[in-house]
């Protein structure tokens, strides 16, 4: 999953062992820039800035695009996001694509942070970056909830999957985003690209990774509907209300594109299929319904009665592929945070303990893909 913070925010936490990704620090040397340089450009370009000296903090947070805190003169903050230093893999880091998405998205049902400026121009600070507004709220972690009665649970669940239909109803058209991504052969496509990303950041051989890359093309699904994707929709990147169960922006849009909304509300699901543990956070083996937590299988009917779906069944081989293919396209994240950590530019100390996640994740989704059909 390639952001860990609260990009758009000031993150808040549901536990304490996730101290190390919430709050900010001083900038890392790896992340540095020219402070009066980015303050001069966006005193030009932003008019919403007050005139004076700019506070820039980092947030802990963070495997893909650094994440930065800035606060103006008159105390209002904003964040930034910019493309990490270094050698990077082919169309990743798009923070251009990140701008257009939640400007397109800005004043629709889909909760988003207010865009300010996008600067592509890497003389500024080293590489492009875009400015939104700051929103103050709560970062959940744990899947689990720790701390919530089971109404609680309930509700923060039922608003993650609100937010996520709200997102898949929206027609691109009618919000610029034609052109966005491509329609038709979605899973294909994704299946090249994230095999040609895993080969760019490949650093040892893990087996099960090789089965996946032989056997997905071959088991390719039926074509579905083209939607906006969002790409990592999970708790963490949503911010909550500090007191409500209500999402006030979906963060981190990085992997957005147009695409199959079954396969992007699949990657959603993953949750219920990962352990909670030290590296991994999910549901698998919780007592869901004495936390007030939906399973699966009533959490994605309810999801299809909002996104005018009611009824209709998902075939078991086909929601199997698409969780076997999102494993692996995580596997194939981790493994690019795990190349930039062993070249010293990832942007959380974490990054490489992440990254060593890629050969256990690659494996699991290869037992589930053995189940389904036969390879």
């Amino acid at each position: 999953m390639p952001d860990q913070p609260a990009s758009g925010s000031a993150p808040g936490t549901d536990s304490d062992k996730y101290t190390q990704f919430t709050g900010t620090r001083p900038v890392a040397p790896q992340h540095a820039f020219d402070v009066d340089q980015l303050a001069a450009y966006l005193h030009a370009h932003m008019p919403a800035l007050a005139a004076g000296a700019l506070k820039v903090e980092q947030f802990k947070g963070g495997q893909s695009n650094p994440t930065f805190m800035l606060t103006a003169a008159d105390g209002r903050r904003y964040v930034m996001r910019r493309k990490p230093p270094g050698v990077l893999l082919p169309s990743a880091h798009a923070v251009d694509r990140e701008f257009r998405v939640i400007s397109a998205l800005h004043g629709t049902a889909v909760p988003v942070a207010r865009p300010h400026v996008l600067c592509e121009d890497p003389a500024v600070i080293g590489t492009p970056f875009y400015v939104m507004d700051c929103i103050d709220g709560r970062v959940l972690w744990d899947p689990t909830l720790p701390g919530m009665t089971p109404a609680q649970r309930g509700a923060i669940y039922d608003e993650l999957n609100r937010v996520i239909a709200a997102l898949h109803c929206v027609d691109p058209s009618a919000v610029g985003l034609d052109g966005y991504g491509k329609v038709g052969g979605y899973v294909e496509r994704q299946v090249k690209r994230w095999t040609s990303q895993y080969r760019a950041a490949e650093t040892e051989t893990i087996p099960a990774m090789e089965s996946l890359i032989e056997w997905l093309p071959q088991q390719l699904p039926p074509e579905g509907q083209t939607r906006i994707v969002h790409g990592d929709y999970r708790l963490d990147n949503v911010m909550f209300h500090p007191t409500e169960p209500r999402i006030l922006a979906v963060l981190d849009w990085e992997l957005s594109t147009l695409g199959d909304p079954m396969v992007d509300f699949a990657y959603h699901c993953m949750t219920w299929h990962m352990t909670n543990g030290a590296n991994t956070r999910g549901l698998a083996g919780a007592d869901l319904a004495g936390l007030g937590i939906p399973d699966e299988s009533a959490y994605l009917q309810t999801y299809l009665q909002r996104t005018g779906r009611a009824g209709e069944q998902i075939d078991a081989a086909t929601w199997g592929y698409y969780l076997v293919f999102n494993m692996f396209r995580l596997a194939g994240i981790l493994q690019g945070i795990l190349g930039r950590a062993l070249q010293g530019n990832a942007s959380n100390a974490a990054a490489l303990e992440a990254g060593r996640r890629a050969r256990p994740l690659a494996e699991q989704a290869w037992a589930l893909a053995r189940t389904l059909r036969k390879p």
